[in-house]
């Protein structure tokens, strides 16, 4: 899960004293950059989020969802069968892993992540960290035939305990909204980091409001990247 940002240092700041979050100076290796264009984002030493600049401005400003695979390339080729676009195919990120960019047959855009030196999440469903991925789509039943037929058991085997949801876009936003991933955050007091958001500079986006896993607020950053606080 990464932000991409037009201003990482910014981006330190906001997050940092939001969440409480510390940030690694880059490692040395061609494949990341300077300081300046990215930087892993830790809770107490473990690793949740990494923070990345834009390298066009023209791109959106967004969190994105990295789902986690075995086999990157396997993964994108069941996209493309089951109606999605594979937007940048499976590519190593230096000796951390491989990732892809891709989309489901609604639009909505996700990324894909097989881990080599950088397994993912040290820490989630904690306070400050991930813990729920909703998907807000124009058709539901869609949505879970081709993240069914993808991820079947990590969504609906015996032992699945998914941290991912789909819901109507109308349901919260308008209507004319594209289909995209919200990622959450959990927060111990949701009114208290509402607080927080304004006075770093960030906006609420949607008012806090009751779903069947919790209450949600949508928020933007000072830089405009959307994403929801959850209190359970």
């Amino acid at each position: 899960m990464d932000a991409h940002l037009s201003d990482v240092a910014a981006g330190k700041r906001f997050y940092g004293e939001l969440f409480g979050w510390t940030f690694d100076e880059p490692p040395e290796e061609p494949a990341k950059g300077p300081a300046d264009e990215w930087a892993w984002a830790r809770l107490d030493g473990e690793p949740v989020a990494a923070l990345v600049r834009k390298t066009d401005g023209r791109m959106p400003t967004v969190w994105s969802v990295y789902f986690h695979t075995p086999d990157a390339a396997a993964l994108a080729e069941r996209i493309r069968a089951g109606g999605g676009q594979v937007v940048t195919p499976p590519h190593p990120v230096g000796g951390l892993g491989t990732t892809a960019l891709a989309a489901d047959p609604d639009g909505a855009v996700f990324a894909l992540w097989q881990p080599a030196g950088h397994p993912g999440f040290g820490r989630r469903h904690e306070p400050g960290t991930f813990t729920w991925t909703e998907l807000y789509t124009r058709d539901t039943e869609a949505a879970n035939t081709f993240y069914g037929d993808l991820f079947h058991d990590a969504l609906f085997g015996p032992d699945a305990s998914p941290d991912f949801g789909r819901a109507p876009v109308s349901s919260v936003f308008p209507a004319q909204m594209p289909p995209h991933f919200l990622v959450h955050f959990l927060v111990g007091d949701v009114e208290a980091a509402l607080g927080a958001v304004a006075r770093l500079g960030g906006r609420v986006r949607v008012p806090p409001f009751e779903t069947s896993y919790g209450g949600v607020a949508v928020v933007s950053d000072d830089q405009g990247a959307s994403f929801a606080l959850l209190q359970r």
